[in-house]
């Protein structure tokens, strides 16, 4: 059996904590089954981000005759966009190389799978099967994938997700009509870029709402902009079957409240309908390690898995699908094993302050408790709201009041304390206004606080026992660097400033 200081499995956030083993001198194994960079890198985030960015120039230009500004109507060169979209999907070439460059890291191209409790094997992606691996720490970085719900006809029919998308399936010109299933960000988003592109979208939501997650009011805006753009939103359906009729794609759709059938017809079919858990290789049934439901693993505020040394981040516990939020757990996982001079200095994980970003049209960020989360809790809430156009800046932008596109931040706040409890914003660069907030809520002192009691070392129990309490100056640059901040924003120039300064990497 082939002995390893580390094994790190999963080439997305994880990788921080492979760094960190590789500059201490460990032996460090990386097992990758797909495309080094994690979904952010190669299906996600940042190929999505520079087709928004893309999305957005032509909306942007669309508003500025309203402010004085003579334009002609704005296009996307696809051509252009695609090949800035592969640019950054393709640097996973080049990460690939680097990590395979160092004597003290031995990289495998497949899928892990455990043998039993931190005994590993790979089945190689050119066929074949390793030797047995172990290690006394194991990080699990295998992140999701697209959850495909069972619908008639779908898979006879063919659809696309995100990762078909940004792999085989990646369209060579818009699509004339394409069908999005689902309204969350993902579906949002996409369904903003291909409008944008000129294609006749429909967006299909089970919901309600779309954006569910976000505070009510952020939901109706956002119907509004989306429908004043031209995307068909159809909301609270059942999808009932989906065949092929003529050449397009027809999924048939029921009303939840009403019973009405109804069918929308597609060139294609975008399936975005939430993500589950990557851990089908992982073979988890021969390991201790427990999960919830939905397959998610579950992890407490150190990472740690209920087998120890075994740690878990990223998508695959089910805390929040964001890189940011990987970033920060891997920097957690990293800070301990490599870092801290005594577990005093040990840091551990919240998730009550994920900050999130949805980039559709216009951008949505949130940090905290929605209104209707913070009554449910008990507080006594009270609400401050202000307008984009009751701001100077926003007036120069082209905001007036009463438009039905004017932008907003809402506070949630604790009429008890004047404690901020939530803060939404929909609008013009959101990702990056509330991002003080987020800040400001991070700072003071933090106290450790279990989570999922159950799984905790030995050493974790000490230093619950302990009560540890983490002292987030808001003065230090220590603060900014262990506060999250969304990926991929502006705002994150600012905060990887405290990485640089610390050399850390």
């Amino acid at each position: 059996m082939k002995q390893y200081d580390i094994i790190v499995i999963g080439t997305g956030g994880a990788t921080i904590v492979a760094d960190a083993a590789i500059k201490k001198g460990k032996k460090v194994a990386i097992i990758e089954k797909g495309k080094f960079g994690g979904t952010c890198l190669t299906r996600g985030c940042i190929p999505t981000k520079v087709m928004v960015t893309v999305a957005d120039a032509v909306r942007e230009i669309e508003e500025l005759p309203k402010i004085g500004v003579k334009v002609e109507p704005a296009s996307i060169d696809w051509d252009v966009m695609s090949k800035r979209v592969w640019q950054k999907i393709d640097e996973s070439i080049g990460m690939e190389a680097y990590y395979k460059e160092f004597d003290n890291v031995d990289v495998y191209n497949g899928a892990a799978s455990f043998v039993k409790d931190k005994v590993l094997t790979v089945a190689y992606t050119d066929g074949g099967v390793s030797e047995e691996i172990t290690a006394p720490i194991i990080v699990l970085g295998v992140g999701g994938h697209t959850k495909i719900n069972p619908l008639k006809g779908l898979e006879e029919a063919g659809y696309m997700s995100s990762e078909s998308l940004f792999g085989n399936k990646y369209p060579q010109k818009p699509f004339k009509k394409l069908i999005v299933m689902g309204g969350g960000p993902i579906g949002t988003e996409f369904a903003h870029v291909f409008a944008a592109a000129g294609t006749e979208v429909t967006l299909i939501q089970h919901n309600v709402r779309l954006l569910p997650k976000e505070d009510e009011e952020i939901s109706e805006q956002i119907y509004k902009d989306i429908t004043r753009l031209g995307i068909n939103v159809i909301l609270n359906q059942e999808p009932v079957e989906v065949r092929v009729e003529n050449g397009e794609k027809v999924v048939v759709i029921e009303d939840r409240k009403t019973g009405e059938i109804r069918e929308v017809r597609g060139e294609e079919i975008l399936m975005a309908s939430g993500i589950k858990p990557a851990t089908e290789e992982l073979m988890l049934e021969n390991t201790s390690i427990e999960t919830k439901r939905g397959g998610w693993i579950k992890t407490n505020e150190f990472l740690e898995t209920s087998v120890e040394g075994v740690y878990a981040m990223g998508d695959v516990n089910g805390e929040a699908p964001f890189r940011h939020k990987a970033n920060y757990e891997a920097d957690i996982i990293a800070h301990n094993l490599f870092f801290a001079e005594t577990p005093q200095d040990y840091r551990w994980a919240r998730y009550d302050l994920v900050p999130a970003v949805t980039f559709t049209y216009p951008q949505v960020g949130h940090v905290g408790l929605t209104e209707a989360q913070a009554k449910e809790l008990g507080y006594d809430v009270k609400t401050g709201k202000n307008y984009y156009s009751a701001s100077a800046k926003g007036f120069a932008m082209g905001f007036d009041p009463g438009d039905e596109n004017d932008g907003f931040v809402k506070i949630v706040v604790d009429t008890k304390t004047n404690h901020i409890l939530g803060v939404h914003v929909i609008g013009p660069q959101a990702s990056i206004l509330f991002q003080p907030y987020v800040n400001l809520l991070n700072s003071g002192d933090t106290p450790l606080t279990p989570i999922n009691e159950e799984i905790g070392s030995p050493l974790t129990k000490q230093l619950r026992a302990e009560g540890l309490v983490r002292k987030m100056d808001p003065h230090s640059v220590i603060t900014v660097g262990e506060t999250m901040t969304p990926h991929p924003t502006l705002s994150e120039i600012v905060m990887w400033t405290q990485v640089y300064y610390e050399h850390r990497w």
